[in-house]
């Protein structure tokens, strides 16, 4: 018999994951997430998920591929700064709940508001409706089981996640008002300390994998290749150092980088660096960024050398989250009507969900 262990803490709990899409993170991933589920790691009960159930949803990457990168983004996490006794950090794949919850979510879905989701529309505009897979249509509601299944109570998002996680909200406010009370209606939360960083090549837009790696800085970069990148970035020809993300985005993009990185603001390292011209700039940021990356993956390299000891990590942060998870499942399998397994029944004790509910939770 299992015997699910009851968990209880008095912190509010939050959940985020990351795509194992690439061979590394980029710049982008660890200033504008990563860093703050670091810090995020003490003032919550926190769980962080590699979600490599969603990496297949385009162009899906050959089964080693995706084994290695799936490593890789766990080793620079931890490099990163994760401590697995202080968050959950887990693969999304490791645990069935994920697309069980989400068969059920599924199905209180309508078909408009699955249609409506801007990232099917634009990412489906590019090469045609009919050439995408269905797990690019579902993917927003196997998201909403990923974040519902562990009652987080808190979701980090940024602007291109926000029309997901009001689906979120919506799915779980009505399967709460269909079965019962059963899901934490979760809200969006945003790091004060959250930094945009933009591709370097086009301003415009901001720093993605699925973007040329001209304008992308990956942590796995050598000095050599960031130097490079940061010297070629896009900024404008009036050669005044200033902070003005409207008219000069790239020049304050740069300015946005150096101050992530020595704990200052953009504005006051546009004062710093002013009538020193924009090379100066460039180099000063430049050093900034590998005073940092080079350690990062000397660190990420040591934890890869060691495959068994990130497997025993995965695996325990799969036990911690299973806890959770499996205790939600069974409870909204139970409010569905599903006939529950044969065999003697198991202790479903039910882990308490961190802190207080959520001010959008029903009940």
């Amino acid at each position: 018999m299992q015997v699910l262990t009851l968990v209880t803490t008095s912190k509010q709990r939050v959940l985020s994951g990351i795509q194992p899409t690439g061979d590394s993170m980029q710049l982008g991933n660890y200033l504008g997430a990563v860093r703050n589920w670091v810090d995020m790691q003490d003032e919550f009960d926190a769980y962080y998920c590699v979600v490599d159930l969603h990496a297949i949803t385009l162009d899906p990457p050959e089964p080693e591929a995706l084994r290695q990168r799936t490593r890789i983004v766990t080793a620079q996490l931890l490099a990163a700064g994760l401590n697995p006794d202080r968050c959950a950090l887990f693969v999304q794949s490791h645990l069935a709940e994920h697309p069980q919850l989400s068969w059920v979510l599924e199905c209180l879905t309508g078909f408009g508001e699955a249609n409506r989701m801007t990232q099917f529309k634009d990412k489906s505009a590019k090469s045609g409706v009919d050439r995408q897979g269905v797990g690019l249509f579902t993917y927003p509601i196997l998201q909403a089981a990923d974040i519902l299944l562990y009652q987080a109570n808190y979701v980090p998002v940024g602007e291109d996640q926000r029309q997901h996680l009001e689906l979120t909200r919506t799915l779980a406010q009505r399967f709460n008002t269909r079965y019962g009370q059963t899901f934490v209606v979760p809200d969006a939360y945003i790091p004060k300390a959250a930094a945009k960083i933009l591709d370097l090549q086009e301003p415009s837009a901001k720093m993605s994998k699925s973007r040329a790696d001209a304008g992308t800085i990956y942590l796995s970069d050598d000095p050599a290749t960031i130097t490079k990148k940061i010297k070629r970035a896009v900024t404008d020809a009036d050669g005044e150092i200033r902070y003005d993300p409207e008219a000069k985005p790239g020049l304050s993009n740069l300015l946005t980088i150096h101050a992530a990185f020595t704990d200052s603001t953009p504005a006051k390292v546009a004062d710093d660096f002013a009538g020193q011209g924009y090379g100066h700039l460039k180099a000063a940021v430049a050093e900034a960024v590998i005073a940092f990356a080079e350690p990062f993956a000397a660190r990420t390299g040591e934890l890869l050398a060691d495959p068994a000891e990130l497997d025993r990590i995965l695996a325990h942060g799969a036990a911690k989250a299973r806890a959770v998870a499996s205790a939600t499942c069974i409870d909204a399998y139970a409010k569905v009507g599903f006939l529950p397994p044969s065999g003697p029944p198991a202790t479903t004790d039910r882990p308490e969900q961190g802190g207080q509910q959520s001010a959008g939770a029903v009940g």
